[in-house]
């Protein structure tokens, strides 16, 4: 069955029990190996779930440490820790998404033009290279949804270096399919393969790693890929954009007319104390549609609907059904509702973050103000995703001791 017939916390907390056992010594000696669709038995498959918090982050934290120690569960741990620090990453540097954001257009206005490149981006889309390893990672990303952590770095290798095909637009593919797919993540992910994020070290599909680690279920031959592997740093000559201080907390007032937006960001807000607010009415907001100009895959969209559906009957809350189009309605929404505040999950960098940026001219013109609900584990985590992941790594026990006590 696919994960995106199963989009609640009572299944992810399923399949987070199970997995309990295997946050250990066999996670850490068995993460990198791609099994192949159906068989992901040495990860979690827990992202989708994780990326909506129908699942925290701490709940997964907590489970490991607790089942298998501190040092016996650090790889898992560290793992669940880089999440967080790519959305702290692109959160102090907004530049960087809207670079991205701005360069996909641009590619895709090429890739409209130019046949011989459209013809190459959909074969490669389809699985239709000829190149066994990425054209199966292909259809299991189309058929299910997923594809293994691992996998994910050789196919952006295998797209940017060996088949030559515009960055943008493979992480764009992966985006509108993946049902764990986050701006940040994401983005991040397929520039650290470019050579981008790490600048000068890109990331090089080697066939004995790939025989290695799929348990010699490909075995491609040593020139079958790319042999001069060479980073894209002559895309941003002038290197990373400077640190930004992170957006201030605009946290909800008490005693304010209030609408109640949920949406895929943060899938447990009953974790708030929303009795503290005067809310008039909730809606869920449909936005996984923004991931990109191109068709979002339906299981994507399934997912956050029946995510969205979970999330409002937990938080116990009779929420209208709403999509995100003109951002400008979002303030016809709630002055219907007689709302002068606007209360939501915190959206870190991405599209839902620039649709209610661009909605914000016209809440202020209705006397409507916007206020974010914002956990404590990304104000611990953010402040040290300045640079690498060292920083944070450095932070972890004394994140895990405030966040778990």
């Amino acid at each position: 069955m696919l994960p995106a017939q199963n989009p609640t916390r009572a299944h992810g907390l399923a399949l987070l029990e199970r997995f309990v056992p295997a946050m250990g010594q066999r996670y850490t000696k068995s993460r990198n190996f791609d099994h192949g669709a159906g068989r992901h038995s040495a990860v979690s498959t827990l992202s989708p779930y994780v990326r909506r918090r129908l699942v925290l982050e701490e709940e997964l934290a907590a489970e490991a440490v607790r089942a298998h120690g501190f040092n016996g569960a650090e790889k898992f741990v560290e793992e669940v820790f880089w999440r967080g620090y790519f959305k702290g990453w692109l959160e102090r540097r907004p530049q960087v998404w809207a670079s991205y954001a701005e360069g996909l257009a641009s590619d895709l206005a090429v890739l409209e033009q130019n046949r011989r490149l459209r013809k190459a981006v959909a074969a490669a889309e389809a699985g239709e290279t000829g190149i066994a390893c990425f054209d199966t990672w292909a259809e299991e990303l189309l058929t299910t949804g997923y594809v293994h952590n691992h996998a994910r770095m050789w196919f952006a290798s295998i797209w940017i270096f060996t088949l030559n095909l515009p960055w943008r637009i493979g992480a764009d593919f992966f985006y509108r399919h993946l049902l764990d797919g986050d701006p940040a993540s994401n983005t991040l992910g397929w520039r650290w393969v470019a050579g981008l994020h790490t600048r000068g070290k890109p990331y090089e599909a080697k066939a004995w790693n790939i025989t290695t680690f799929t348990a010699n279920r490909f075995q491609p031959h040593e020139g079958e890929f790319a042999r001069d592997v060479r980073g894209l740093e002559d895309e941003e000559p002038e290197g990373l954009p400077p640190v930004m201080a992170l957006r201030p907390d605009n946290t909800p007032k008490t005693g304010v007319p209030s609408l109640l937006l949920l949406t895929e960001e943060d899938c447990r807000l009953e974790d708030f104390n929303l009795a503290a607010y005067d809310i008039r009415a909730s809606a869920t907001l449909a936005a996984s549609h923004l991931r990109s100009p191109r068709p979002v895959s339906e299981n994507v969209t399934a997912f956050e609907a029946g995510a969205l559906q979970d999330a409002a009957a937990r938080a116990g809350v009779a929420a209208m059904s709403m999509r995100a189009g003109l951002p400008d309605d979002l303030a016809l929404w709630a002055a219907r509702a007689g709302a002068t505040q606007v209360i939501t999950p915190y959206a870190a960098q991405g599209p839902l973050c620039d649709w209610l940026h661009a909605a914000a001219p016209s809440l202020a013109d209705k006397g409507i103000t916007l206020a974010e609900l914002r956990r404590d584990w990304d104000a611990l985590i953010w402040p040290h995703a300045t640079a690498g992941f060292f920083k944070v790594k450095q932070q972890i026990p004394r994140i895990l001791e405030r966040v778990l006590a």
